[in-house]
């Protein structure tokens, strides 16, 4: 790192992650590095936006919500009311398929929890056969 600059492999290292996802991230216009020959050169911002990208990830954010939102603070970087609306409705959206997701899961384990009881009673009956 020099004058808060960063290599690929130091943003991979320090992210965990593969110097080819960096570059997925760079094609798909998140991050916007400079160039000096071949050698990509990441500012604190792009190391900013990786940052959030992972953290959209983690969160279940796609890339197209992610886009989303740097394109709303790039439209107004000053002024971050509307890129906070529509991180509240991204919110309210992933909430409420976890919240989806809960239930299923709950129905899903009862129905395995009936299965195995029948089960346990249809081997016990057998045994009682034999």
């Amino acid at each position: 790192m020099i004058d808060d600059t960063y290599s690929i492999s130091n943003l991979a290292k320090e992210f965990q992650i593969t110097t080819r996802s960096i570059r997925f991230y760079e094609g798909e216009g998140l991050i916007h590095p400079t160039r000096r020959g071949q050698t990509r050169i990441y500012d604190k911002r792009d190391r900013v936006r990786l940052m959030l990208i992972l953290r959209g990830k983690r969160l279940g954010f796609s890339l197209a919500e992610i886009r989303e939102l740097f394109d709303l603070y790039d439209a107004s970087p000053t002024n971050g009311e509307a890129q906070l609306q529509r991180m509240l409705n991204i919110i309210k959206v992933k909430k409420a398929a976890l919240e989806q997701q809960i239930k299923d899961i709950a129905v899903v384990k009862l129905e395995l929890e009936t299965a195995e009881q029948r089960c346990k009673v249809a081997l016990k009956s057998l045994d009682e056969v034999y």
